[in-house]
């Protein structure tokens, strides 16, 4: 058998080797072999899936037009495991030859003249010391190697479409060597922007090439705090104390954690821009200068090493016309305009990591069990890099957490009229706070808490209401009664939500307030049932929250009635004659009892 010169040889695998690799290439033979029978091809066909995105399609572009021959062990039916060979190699245009020649112009040791097969070889040859001990064989393609000098060459030549009415499937196409990239990146189900495929290099011909597109899309993921789980240093809490649901109280400071992941693809950009993009319902205030950016990797024992990358970025916040806050968190772009791409210790496995802090306001929507109010949200986005070919950015699917705080009306009645009654004073303790630093304060106008002991005053139809509340047990005391009124012993209410913590359907799924106190007839869970005159407050059915989730409790007090008299003469006058009457009553006993023994003698 004749030899010819070795040409060159591309390895395809069900994971898409990222590198050219060129083997020895022998001239057509006939003779049948154990694995099958070489049969050698001038067309092939390629279908690359669009992963999910609804209007991702893709582009081809021939580099080498050439005979392909691989064994084949019955019609069609192509053996696997045996690698495809290229002979008969020429460029497969002029505008192809000159763009993959200009693109090493100033290399040393690029082959003299433009032969194909001698492009090929040394095209062979730069790959395998680029990809030499990877064994990794879906590795994407590092900037700067030959492959992505080669797809960068290409991008402004005249490419072929897939076939009309499909994504990426490419029938009957000219045999040979191939580039493919994404055309157009469509949009998820979940809302999210497809990235581009860095470059596929594959070979066409004999047995169909399916490749996975060498990409994937960056995701975002939000979560919440509770109050009851914060530590110094945010770095230490478990993952699973992390949540989607919380509550808090006014004015108290909330902990938010943002991850976000990078393209696998990450070697493939030569630049990569990454912002976070997160608004905080009206109801929130985002606190300055107390956010922090990490980049986070796993060590050899797969424990996460943070490294502080706060400097590298940009963090601004713009009050907007409706009440909301945007907050972005965006890699700065750096002396080269390269925005992640410029931050040490950042790859295609790291995660970045943001904490910041929030308050909730004067604005929270107090929390509701009904569906209705959904607590105080907030969202957040991500925006990549989406084409290692060329400029363009992607945004992640949203992700949402919620922050609860609840509301309590105390309602002042006579306990006998169970008519309301204003200028009865309480104060509001959080003996029972579900955090250790808010316990024993005291609720503010504000329903905030502090050491100071404010005090409630009914108003209005005898009403206090306190918004902003977070859960856990709160002591109530009257302080001062209405004029005339008896006050009542202290008494603690508890504020207890249900909610599910984390997705799916994360958010409040029940809210009571439990009542602890012997006082059971002078204060109630709820309203009164408005029957007066039993010195008794009767709750009223379903009264115990109000539609948009506000706890009631009644609180009855005693009147003080001192029954009428006639004054100091009255009361002698009468002590004289209940004396006088008293003195004839004796003496007539007396005569009675002597006229009766004086007969009987």
């Amino acid at each position: 058998m004749k030899t010819t010169k070795n040409i060159a040889r591309l390895a395809v695998t069900a994971g898409l080797t990222a590198a050219l690799s060129f083997s020895g290439v022998m001239a057509p033979v006939t003779m049948a072999f154990a694995a099958g029978t070489p049969v050698a091809t001038t067309s092939g066909n390629v279908t690359i899936e669009n992963g999910g995105y609804e209007g991702t399609t893709f582009k081809g572009i021939q580099i080498f037009s050439a005979t392909v021959t691989q064994d084949q062990t019955g019609t069609d039916v192509w053996d696997s495991t045996d690698e495809k060979t290229l002979s008969d190699i020429t460029w497969a245009s002029t505008e192809v030859k000159a763009a993959v020649m200009s693109a090493f112009t100033d290399d040393d040791g690029k082959p003299e003249g433009d032969n194909a097969q001698t492009w090929a070889e040394w095209i062979k040859t730069k790959t395998a010391d680029e990809y030499e001990g990877s064994t990794d064989q879906t590795t994407k393609l590092n900037v700067g190697t030959t492959l992505d000098r080669i797809a960068r060459a290409l991008e402004s030549e005249k490419w072929t479409n897939p076939e009309s009415g499909t994504a990426g499937t490419f029938k009957g196409i000219g045999a040979g060597y191939w580039l493919f990239e994404t055309q157009s990146v469509g949009t998820g189900a979940d809302g999210s922007h497809d990235a581009y495929t860095s470059p596929i290099f594959t070979v066409v011909g004999g047995e169909d090439v399916n490749p996975e597109p060498k990409k994937s899309v960056p995701t975002v993921e939000k979560k919440i705090l509770d109050d009851n789980k914060v530590a110094k240093d945010l770095k230490t809490v478990l993952e699973g104390d992390w949540k989607d649901a919380a509550d808090s109280q006014i004015g108290q400071e909330v902990n938010y954690k943002l991850t976000g992941t990078i393209a696998n693809n990450y070697a493939s950009y030569d630049s990569y821009s990454y912002k976070f993009t997160d608004t905080l319902a009206k109801g929130l205030s985002y606190i300055e200068d107390q956010t922090k950016v990490y980049a986070v990797n796993k060590d050899s024992s797969n424990k996460d090493i943070y490294i502080d990358i706060s400097n590298n970025f940009a963090v601004t916040s713009d009050n907007n016309t409706d009440g909301t806050t945007t907050l972005t968190v965006e890699a700065n772009a750096g002396a080269h305009d390269k925005h992640l791409k410029e931050i040490p210790g950042v790859n295609a496995n790291t995660k970045i990591v943001v904490f910041y802090k929030a308050k909730l306001n004067a604005n929270a929507v107090i929390a509701g069990a009904n569906g209705e109010l959904g607590g105080n949200p907030n969202t957040v986005t991500l925006t990549y890099s989406n084409n290692p070919m060329s400029g363009g950015t992607g945004t992640s699917a949203p992700d949402a957490v919620k922050d609860y705080t609840y509301g309590l009306k105390i309602n002042k009645v006579d306990l006998g009229t169970e008519e309301a009654l204003d200028g009865a004073k309480f104060t509001i303790q959080a003996t029972g706070a579900d955090d250790g630093a808010s316990k024993n304060l005291y609720v503010q106008e504000n329903g905030s808490l502090g050491i100071d002991r404010h005090e409630f005053e009914t108003a209005n139809g005898g009403v206090i209401e306190v918004t902003g509340l977070d859960a856990g047990a709160y002591t109530v005391t009257e302080t001062s009664a209405p004029s005339g009124y008896t006050t009542v012993d202290p008494f603690t209410f508890e504020i207890k939500p249900t909610m599910t913590a984390n997705d799916p359907g994360a958010g409040l799924t029940g809210l009571v307030g439990e009542l602890k106190t012997s006082q059971t007839d002078k204060v109630i869970p709820g309203l009164t049932d408005r029957k007066s005159g039993d010195n008794k407050l009767t709750k009223k059915d379903n009264s115990e929250k109000n539609a948009d989730g506000t706890l009631n409790i009644t609180v009855g007090d005693t009147k003080q009635i001192n029954l009428p008299l006639t004054g100091l003469n009255g009361v002698t006058f009468t002590w004289i004659a209940g004396g006088a009457v008293l003195c004839i009553g004796v003496a007539h006993l007396i005569r009675s009892r002597k006229r009766d023994d004086g007969s009987e003698e």
